[in-house]
């Protein structure tokens, strides 16, 4: 018999430390698995699963504007806040439920508890002294403020899901993804939204022609864009906010939301003790194999701060599974991750920007620009971009880059052939399917720059 009480002890209930506990007991270990707030962890209960069911809620919205183009006779009427609420959250606690199922047919023991270390190999969960051989860290990350006078009078992205009434009008600080989605989402439920972001676009790192595209959709979607701007404070005004900017702008408003990043949730976890320093912002910094420095504890996901995405943790815990308990020594790739942005448009890229791609050798740069086969009717002022980066030498396709209805589900069969290393001669030989906007990949034959 073991010394310990668990094989496996997995801090954090998310998808990645799910995935990681399931298969780990699949493979015989005897594990146990400790979440202190909700099952499912931030996206399915605070990110990617709500916010994809608000994005559809203001896509019907879209569609209903655009519909008498088409010879339909309704009307847009004023959208209803408290029915998408309780939809949305029905469907969450839904799945919410199918997690802590999923680790209970496994034959995981849950603790819905709390879970900090005592030393390398004890924990406290929710009081009760529990040992273990090996440790999992999968706690994930949490939302910040800015540190500004007032930034408590703001929102944060988990604060959206609470909310019982939509705000007529909001501001929303930042320019990733989070920011871009909840100020599209919002805006198409009929709210007057201003976007303060700090670069000259948004998006910062991604591909620039992506940057720029995205930049004017956000524009015809009716959000006011302040690029370059920051808030220096907030103050109560009456039942609003004011926010003054550093340029000394200000702008009076219902809500301000900041989305200027997360940072992983480690406080008060007792890393210390365990023997383990936290790194930038609290990250926990772990080896090729997700080990930290105690090699019988290891960390994955956000928690790491390496590719904060959902399928990447999953993924990362289930290769961390196979290789402790399953006999099958594994890492999950970080190369060409397949990512989208669900605002209106979405935008969805796979690879290299040309900007990365440039830094490594001569590229061939392939765009298209154009209307959608829709808004050639409804005169809607939504364009698509598609783009290809080539390698010059090598012929293969390095990065894909889309803004246009559908980007995400186009790019998951794109982002196929370019983790397979397909050229542009085998992107040429595919037959389009017509008339969508997806055969344009497969049709890009004018080279619209050359670069190195």
């Amino acid at each position: 018999m073991s010394a310990y009480d668990f094989d496996l002890f997995v801090i954090g209930g998310g998808s990645g430390g799910v995935r990681c506990g399931r298969i780990s007991a699949g493979h015989g270990a005897r594990v146990g698995v400790a979440e202190e707030r909700f099952w499912g962890g931030t996206c399915v209960n605070v990110g990617c699963v709500p916010k994809k069911i608000m994005v559809h809620a203001a896509e019907y919205g879209q569609w209903a504007e655009e519909a008498p183009a088409f010879g339909w006779r309704n009307q847009k009427g004023e959208h209803d806040w408290a029915t998408l609420v309780a939809a949305r959250d029905a469907e969450v606690a839904r799945l919410n439920a199918i997690y802590a199922r999923l680790l209970g047919n496994a034959g995981v023991t849950t603790f819905n508890a709390r879970a900090t270390f005592l030393d390398p190999h004890t924990l406290d969960v929710g009081g009760q002294r529990i040992t273990a051989e090996r440790i999992v860290i999968a706690v994930g990350g949490r939302p910040q403020r800015p540190e500004i006078p007032g930034a408590e009078l703001g929102l944060v992205s988990d604060d959206l899901f609470t909310l019982k009434e939509r705000p007529r009008r909001i501001v929303v600080v930042g320019g990733g993804y989070i920011a871009l989605e909840f100020a599209s989402l919002l805006r198409g439920l009929g709210s007057e939204v201003d976007l303060l972001y700090r670069q000259p676009l948004p998006l910062r790192g991604m591909d620039g022609d992506l940057r720029e595209a995205m930049a004017e959709a956000l524009g015809h979607q009716g959000i006011r864009l302040h690029p370059g701007q920051m808030p220096a404070r907030l103050e109560k005004a009456g039942e609003g906010v004011r926010l003054t900017m550093e340029d000394g702008l200000v702008l009076e408003t219902d809500q301000v939301m900041f989305a200027t990043g997360r940072v992983p949730h480690t406080d008060g976890l007792g890393l210390e003790r365990a023997g383990i320093a936290p790194g930038r912002s609290g990250c926990v910094p772990v080896t090729l194999e997700q080990a930290t420095a105690q090699p019988h504890i290891f960390a994955i996901g956000d928690v790491t701060d390496q590719l904060n995405l959902t399928p990447v943790a999953t993924a990362v815990g289930h290769a961390l599974a196979d290789t402790l308990f399953g006999g099958h020594p594994r890492t999950a790739s970080f190369q060409n991750v397949p990512t989208a942005i669900f605002t209106s448009p979405p935008a969805a890229t796979v690879g290299l920007s040309e900007e990365a791609a440039a830094a490594q050798g001569p590229i061939d740069v392939y765009v298209a620009r154009f209307t959608p086969m829709r808004h050639t009717i409804s005169k809607a002022a939504r364009k698509t971009l598609m783009k290809l980066v080539v390698s010059r030498r090598t012929r293969r396709v390095l990065g894909a880059h889309m803004l246009g209805e559908d980007a995400a589900e186009i790019m998951q069969g794109i982002a196929v052939a370019i983790v397979a290393g397909a050229t542009k001669e085998d992107f040429d030989r595919t037959i389009g399917i017509h008339p969508t906007a997806a055969e344009e990949f497969v049709t890009l034959r004018t080279i619209t720059r050359q670069v190195g």
